[in-house]
């Protein structure tokens, strides 16, 4: 098996986007005569599958306060939350007949190595579709999909997990949204820390994943690895991918073709009340109601907000020649906004 590291110039790419663009160009322009393993770590990050509806599996301001991405993976599934204090790993299998869809295969060596890291075996398995799980919490979910007559497939490890952050970002407000989405079913968390034996306690992340990747390739050391090195002309391509599409704005928020919603709020001034329609994740259509008081007819500032993206910076652009104290009373501008993508019923 070959391996293949996200390092770029000897360093490592952590950027979400160049990351998910590599494992997109190796599938679909490396073939080689052996599998293929990529291990890859990014940078705070949400990646949601293909067919959901972003606005509804996360907490769009939380990300923004806290500088976190998102992007939307090419296979299904559900949403999940991704750091630089845990090592994901992707796989490229030549074949599919006995492969695809065998999950209990893909963690055969994921769970052996971790026994060999002193957890105890009965209580680590691999549960339901695609989960492994250890002492009844989730510390893996698996992917897998076929590409060109080989399985394209991968998990995370989660060794230490950022709790507070996986909480407050994939669990957003609940608010009256009608939307045919692919919704991630929310699942118990846990850490491969605590279980490991006490010898191997102090392991940093990069020591877990040179341990992992000696498991995974079947060798000593990892400098024994046999491995793909990136030419110049592949990470042309790879930059190609990740600006046209895992950095695109479009791609990982726009490409749901359809919602609605209903947001009320009480603030000092009032209740006020929003109603959308937001298609390819612009406004469509929008109503503002509410007991509130002004001395503009607030149609003014539905009317500059159709066809706006539904994002921080295009909403605060589309409202710069207005002063909302005009239309609410004393609400600014950010007020509203984080009102509108606060995700409150």
């Amino acid at each position: 098996m070959y391996l293949i590291e996200s390092k770029r110039n000897g360093e490592w790419v952590y950027d979400p986007g160049t990351a998910m663009a590599l494992q997109e160009y190796v599938k679909d322009h490396i073939f080689l005569d052996d599998d293929v393993l990529f291990p890859y770590m990014m940078h705070p990050v949400v990646q949601i599958g293909k067919f959901q509806n972003a606005y509804e599996e996360v907490n769009q301001p939380y990300m923004d306060e806290q500088g976190i991405k998102m992007i939307r993976r090419e296979s299904g599934g559900g949403a999940i939350y991704l750091d630089d204090r845990n090592m994901s790993f992707c796989f490229l299998f030549n074949g599919t007949h006995d492969r695809y869809g065998n999950y209990a295969r893909l963690y055969e060596p994921a769970i052996q190595a971790l026994k060999n890291l002193g957890v105890d075996e009965t209580i680590l398995s691999q549960k339901g579709r695609n989960d492994l799980v250890l002492d009844g919490k989730k510390i893996s979910g698996a992917a897998m999909t076929v590409q060109k007559g080989r399985v394209y497939c991968g998990y995370s490890l989660l060794l230490d997990p950022n709790y507070e952050a996986m909480v407050s970002v994939l669990n957003p407000n609940l608010k009256k949204i009608e939307s045919h989405g692919i919704q991630s079913v929310r699942s118990r968390v846990g850490s491969i820390r605590p279980y490991l034996a006490p010898e191997y306690q102090e392991m940093t992340v990069w020591d877990f994943t040179d341990y992992m990747i000696c498991q995974l390739l079947d060798i000593d050391d990892a400098s024994e690895a046999k491995r793909y090195e990136l030419t110049p002309e592949d990470w042309a391509g790879v930059d190609k991918i990740a600006a046209e599409k895992y950095n695109n704005w479009d791609w990982n928020y726009g490409r749901f073709q359809q919602f609605e919603y209903h947001l009320t709020e009480r603030f000092p001034i009032g209740t006020v009340s929003v109603g959308l329609t937001i298609v390819h994740a612009k406004i469509a259509a929008i109503q503002i109601t509410g007991d509130f008081f002004g001395t503009k007819d607030v149609k003014e500032i539905e009317e500059v907000l159709i066809g706006v993206r539904l994002r921080k910076e295009d909403l605060l652009t589309a409202l710069e020649p207005l002063d909302l104290k005009n239309y609410f009373g004393n609400l600014t501008k950010e007020e509203f906004i984080s009102f509108i993508l606060s995700e409150k019923e």
